[in-house]
This record gives C-alpha cells, structure tokens and sequence, in this order.
C-alpha cells in the first residue's frame, strides 16, 4: 500500500510537469530537432541536389536543380520515386530508353546516388554559421539536441563524423532508413523523442529549410521553425546568397518565408544563427499553456 501510494505520487508530480488534458504543459522547450543539409551543414543544401542530377546524368538523363529541389526532404530512395514520376523527368526518360521509368530503374539510380554521396558527403559537413553558437546556447539552458534527416544510415555514419570533427555533435541522429516511413510521417521526430526522453511533443521544435521538414513537425505536434536562406528553398552558396542586391535577396527570403508560413511553421528565419529569439519566444508561449497548431 505504501509502495502503491509513493508511485501515485510520483505519477501526479509528473502529470503536473508534462501537462495533462486539463491542465497543458506550460514548461519550457526541452528539445529541437535540427535536420541535416541546409539547416545545420552544407550551406544550400548543395550535396544530394549535385549527387542527384550526376545519378541521372549516368543515364543520359539530365535533371534540372529544381526538379531536384523540388522533392528535397523525402527518403532518398521516395525522392527518387517522386522524380521519376515527374512528368518532365519521365519523357526524358522515355526519349532516352524508350519507355518510362520503372522500380527497377528507380533502383538503378538510387544505387548511382547513393554511391556518389557516401564519396562526397564529408565535403558537405562544414556547419551552418551560428550553428555551434546555437547548440552551445540551448544546452547551457538543459535543451536537448537531435537531428533528423532524408539521408541513410550509411551516408549519416560517413557525414557525422566530419561534422564531429568542426565540433557540431548531436545528442541524437536519426535518419529516414531507422523508421517505417521518413516524411512527411513524423516518425523520425518519435524516435528523436523517445532516444532523448523528451515529452510532451508540444516542448519540441522542428527546424528545418524545406516545406516537407514543416510538415514532419506539425505531423508529429511539435513547433516548427523554417529556415529561408541557407536551404533548400534558395538553393544557393553561402557566396551567391550574400553576393545578391539586398532588395532581391529579402525579396526572394520573403517569397520562401510565405510559402513556410502557408505550410503552417510557427516561425520563420534566416538561418540558424536567428533561431534563439525564437525559441525565446516559443517559451514564452508555453508559459502561457498554448500549444502548437
């Protein structure tokens, strides 16, 4: 009876500290989840948009930037899928080969791709300026780091590593091929939150630089950030970014920012170097009780 009454005990304090149906958790945030290419490394997610468009070309098939870019953030192998079904991309093939793509080729592509980033992913780990400073912030407050991504596990064990080596080291790395299905389904943000013992969901934070990274996180309940600049929705060098005239360059940000916002993310950024004013804010609001929607 003791025992039993010591563990209703326990239960309610925690009851109290996660938030419950009558009364939300009104903590603060506890854990983000940063996505990979374009958001924490590889400033204009350059890497798997030139390995995608190489892939093809072994095929004779050329592949524009945008149609890569088009379907960034998926299961390699999905977005892979998604091209071949694109219909462009599909006559093309079919002025190639004679008949339209089919698994068997999807397959053949994805095994060229693959190739191709496990030789090249390390030249795309340098981090994202302002991102060490951010991860050195957040876990000077008790926030957890983890990552999420379209990558396989074979080409985050070859990328992890270079990135180690520029000091960027998440708590956690999950990646399209650990879970049943990558995005938009939320389970790779589940997994983060289970390997960190995070909850409630509502005390997470997706960040992310693609529409589909947006969808992931309010999939899985989470607040959702989205960053304009150093990702996939400008596709451009940290040069080329900032050699662009200001009024173009806060033109094309805010096309990119609206398209997030429309997307439903909670809030908007440059990159990562803006991201703890927001978090800041994200705080505040669970203070309040209010939840993401």
């Amino acid at each position: 009876m003791q025992r039993t009454r010591k563990a209703m005990e326990q239960f309610d304090d925690l009851r109290l500290d996660v938030g419950s149906p009558r009364k939300p958790y009104a903590g603060l945030v506890r854990a983000v989840v940063l996505d990979w290419s374009g958001t924490a490394v590889d400033y204009g997610c350059l890497g798997p948009t030139v390995a995608f468009q190489e892939a093809f070309a072994t095929f004779g098939v050329a592949v524009d930037t945008q149609e890569v870019r088009e379907f960034m953030g998926l299961k390699k192998i999905d977005h892979l899928r998604a091209l071949t079904r694109h219909e462009p991309v599909t006559a093309r093939w079919r002025q190639v080969h004679g008949r339209n793509p089919d698994e068997s080729d999807v397959q053949a592509v994805y095994a060229q791709t693959e190739s191709l980033m496990l030789d090249r992913i390390a030249d795309f780990a340098e981090p994202i300026p302002g991102l060490l400073d951010l991860v050195g912030a957040l876990r000077a407050r008790g926030v957890r780091i983890g990552s999420s991504t379209g990558y396989t596990k074979p080409m985050l064990e070859k990328l992890m590593p270079a990135a180690a080596g520029y000091g960027y080291r998440p708590d956690v790395a999950i990646c399209s091929t650990d879970v049943p299905a990558g995005r938009p389904y939320p389970f790779m943000c589940y997994a983060t939150a289970i390997a960190l013992e995070t909850y409630p969901l509502s005390a997470m934070v997706k960040i992310g630089d693609t529409l589909i990274d947006i969808e992931e996180g309010l999939n899985a309940g989470m607040w959702t950030i989205g960053l304009t600049m150093t990702g996939n929705e400008l596709g451009l060098s940290r040069s080329q970014a900032e050699s662009l005239n200001a009024q173009e360059l806060s033109t094309r940000l805010e096309v990119i920012a609206d398209r997030f916002r429309k997307a439903g993310a909670h809030y908007t950024a440059r990159g990562i170097w803006e991201v703890l004013p927001l978090i800041e804010a994200i705080d505040a609001r669970l203070d309040r009780g209010e939840r993401p929607r």
